[in-house]
């Protein structure tokens, strides 16, 4: 009977034995994630806390939740658990600052879209395309289990041209249905120097499966190839999908260009000065556009060494090429009669800062063209890595309203 009894004790005493690591352990995981909402990344290797802490801030308000309590039930334990609990506290509130400041962020982009694009701007949707959008900016199911996605065509690795003998591809993504569709053509980032057509696949995916020909593009890379060849790449694919658009159920009256960071810069220089296709929206994620102050004026810390990245891409600094660095800014480009762009900038970032998004926002505004920016206070450059995270929830919302609004309002001309 004892024995028994011993046995039905041995649970309850391996739980009392585990806890006080485990509560140590949550505090020491919890705090030391957390801070990097708040601390800047030093090095390239660990820009990825700093740019992913903010995005799992949910998981980290849990962590740091669960942390306390325990620690709290254990506070007469000794004065450990009491310091413990304020190191949790402190945590908890790092935790929680990016869901803090979602309300006013979100706030700041609603009255500017419903400003810039007028305020029913989706009421010339049809009903079924405003049936697809997210619901809301942020939903807190999605942060924990992801955002859905449902099913579509990809075609992959498709040659469109081979300068110099590099054989540059591009992705297709496609709805499942048969039909014809706007286009969305994406660049991705990279300092110019890496990254294929596979990056951001689940933003492709996505906007593949509302109602897009997402065609994701490749292009070649620095300090082998230098600027312009980048731009003669984007180009190129731009005949090639000409060419096929057609066979790829893509409407060439309905095309937007997006890109993020170094990708973003090359689908500005696209847009806003000659394009192959007509493109009536752009969509910048945090991209740099102006060259030249971006070298004589670094972020801090500045983990990529963006000087060394611009010269890379360049050839040379702003001493040497001064008149290629203002040739390859597209701030420098703008003219009225642009089409409309959405600016997209992290609060935090320290590869592209986010003066330079205001300053593109305020030149575009000065010339009369349509611009809406959307700062994200406590995010880093590259957020929407964590498709899932607050900030890329917040992005995305706005995104698929500015495409549907330009892309697919019946009423586009007319608003134009």
């Amino acid at each position: 009977m004892i024995h028994k009894k011993n046995r039905k004790k041995l649970p309850l005493l391996a739980a009392f034995l585990v806890s006080p690591f485990i509560s140590w352990f949550l505090s020491a995981i919890g705090l030391f994630l957390s801070l990097w909402v708040i601390v800047p990344a030093p090095t390239m290797f660990l820009y990825p806390l700093a740019v992913g802490a903010p995005e799992i801030s949910p998981w980290l308000v849990g962590i740091n939740t669960i942390a306390l309590l325990l620690n709290l039930l254990r506070r007469h334990q000794g004065k450990v658990y009491i310091i413990l609990s304020i190191c949790n506290l402190f945590a908890l509130i790092l935790g929680l600052l990016p869901l803090i400041q979602f309300p006013a962020a979100n706030a700041a982009i609603a009255t500017q879209m419903q400003a810039v694009l007028g305020e029913n701007y989706l009421a010339a949707l049809p009903q079924a395309h405003r049936a697809q959008l997210r619901p809301q900016p942020f939903i807190l199911a999605d942060a924990f289990r992801g955002i859905p996605l449902r099913e579509v065509r990809i075609d992959r690795a498709i040659v469109f041209a081979n300068p110099d003998g590099v054989s540059l591809q591009l992705n297709l993504y496609r709805p499942v249905e048969i039909g014809k569709y706007p286009a969305i053509i994406t660049l991705y980032g990279g300092a110019w120097q890496r990254g294929n057509p596979d990056s951001n696949e689940e933003f492709s995916r996505y906007m593949a499966a509302q109602g897009y020909c997402v065609v994701a593009i490749a292009y070649r890379h620095a300090p082998k190839y230098r600027f312009p060849a980048q731009l003669d790449d984007v180009q190129a694919a731009l005949s090639y999908i000409k060419t096929h658009a057609g066979d790829w159920e893509i409407d060439l009256d309905r095309i937007a260009l997006m890109g993020r960071s170094a990708g973003a810069h090359l689908a500005m220089l696209t847009a806003y000065d000659s394009s192959v296709l007509p493109v009536r929206a752009v969509v910048n994620y945090y991209g740099p556009n102006d060259l030249l102050r971006g070298y004589n004026d670094p972020p801090f810390p500045d983990a990529i060494n963006v000087r060394a990245v611009l010269r890379s891409f360049l050839g040379g600094t702003p001493d040497e090429l001064n008149e290629l660095y203002r040739r390859a800014s597209p701030i420098n480009y703008i003219k009225p009669n642009l089409p409309p762009s959405l600016l997209v900038y992290a609060g935090r970032d320290h590869i592209v800062q986010p003066k330079f998004g205001r300053s593109l926002y305020e030149r575009l505004r000065a010339t009369g063209d349509r611009a809406i920016l959307l700062e994200i206070p406590w995010a880093e450059h590259a957020f929407d890595a964590v498709f899932n995270g607050p900030s890329n929830q917040l992005a995305l919302y706005y995104t698929e309203r500015f495409l549907a609004h330009n892309l697919k309002s019946s009423d586009y001309q007319r608003v134009k």
